[in-house]
C-alpha cells in the first residue's frame, strides 16, 4: 500500500490491546475504520472517542469469532452497508501458557478457530475485491513466538507459526499483483493477553500496543513480507537458523518450565 489516508480498514479484536491501538493510529493517519469485536459496548465507546478527536467513519460490527460461521457473517454485513475493504487487520487471537495436557481440548479448538481459521477465512473473503481494487493490504498479527516451537505454549505458538508461513505465502502470491500481505511478529506486548493466557512476564521487556501497530503500518508501507518488534527481538530470531533446532527447544523449555512453575506458586 503507498498510503493509509481515505482507506477503509477492517479490524478485528478492536475493543482493547493492539486492536485498539491500531485503530487509533490509523485514524491519526486518516483512515476510516470497520472495528469488530465481541464487545459492543467498548467497541460504541471507542468509535465515539475517534471518531470525535480525528473526524473519520467509524463503522461498528459486533461478532464471535469463535463461531465458524462469523467472518462470512462479517463480511456480509459489511458489504450490505455498501463497504469495502481496503486494509485488513487480522488482530484478534489468544494463548494459554501451561502445561499442553493442563488445557482442555475444547481450549485448543478454540484458539485455532479464532487464531488460523478466522484468519484464514477473512483473507480469503476480502482478497477477489483488493485484487479488483489494487493499493490494498493485509495486516496478520502472528508473533516471535512463530519463530520457533515453544514448549508450555505449544499451540499458540503453532498457530501464529501457521499465521506467519501463511503470511509470507500470500505475499508471495499477490505482492505484486496490488495486496501487501504483512505478518506481524510483536514480542512482549502490554495488552491483556497475559491475563487471559496466565502468562507470568514478570522482568520482561515490553513493548507498548501503540509501538506495535505504529510499527506494523509502516512495515506495511514498506511493502514487507514481515516486521519483527523490537531489536531484541529481532536478534532473537537468529538462534533457530544458528542452533540446533533440539538445543533451541531446550533454551525455550528450560526458560518456559521457569516461568510456568513460579506462576503456579503465586
Amino acid at each position: 500500500m503507498k498510503t493509509i489516508k481515505n482507506k477503509t480498514v477492517l479490524i478485528t479484536g478492536a475493543s482493547s490491546g493492539i486492536g485498539e491501538a491500531f485503530a487509533y493510529e490509523l485514524a491519526k493517519q486518516g483512515a476510516n475504520l470497520i472495528i469488530t469485536a465481541r464487545s459492543e459496548d467498548k467497541l460504541i465507546d471507542l468509535a465515539h472517542k475517534i471518531s470525535k478527536e480525528y473526524n473519520v467513519k467509524v463503522n461498528v460490527f459486533t461478532g464471535d469469532l469463535l463461531k465458524k460461521d462469523t467472518p462470512v457473517k462479517l463480511y456480509n454485513q459489511i458489504k450490505e452497508a455498501g463497504l469495502t475493504v481496503d486494509l485488513l487487520i487480522n488482530n484478534a487471537g489468544f494463548g494459554k501458557w501451561t502445561n499442553f495436557l493442563d488445557e482442555s481440548i475444547d481450549g485448543y479448538e478454540e484458539m485455532i478457530e479464532i487464531n488460523i481459521n478466522a484468519l484464514v477465512k477473512l483473507c480469503y473473503l476480502v482478497l477477489p475485491e483488493m485484487l479488483q481494487k489494487g493499493d490494498c493490504g493485509i495486516i496478520n498479527v502472528a508473533s516471535t513466538g512463530a519463530l520457533q516451537p515453544c514448549p508450555y505454549v505449544a499451540a499458540y505458538c503453532a498457530s501464529k507459526s501457521f499465521v506467519l508461513n501463511f503470511s509470507e505465502a500470500l505475499y508471495g502470491e499477490y505482492s505484486k499483483k496490488g495486496v501487501t500481505i504483512t505478518a506481524l511478529c510483536p514480542g512482549n506486548t502490554t495488552t491483556g493477553f497475559q491475563s487471559i493466557a496466565k502468562a507470568n512476564t514478570q522482568g520482561m521487556t515490553a513493548d507498548t500496543a501503540e509501538t506495535v501497530a505504529k510499527q506494523a503500518i509502516s512495515a506495511l508501507l514498506k511493502k514487507k513480507s514481515f516486521k519483527i518488534v523490537g531489536t531484541a527481538n529481532y536478534l532473537q530470531s537468529f538462534l533457530p537458523r544458528l542452533l540446533p533446532r533440539r538445543s533451541v527447544i531446550m533454551i525455550v523449555r528450560n526458560m518456559m518450565n521457569d516461568r510456568v512453575n513460579s506462576r503456579k506458586l503465586v
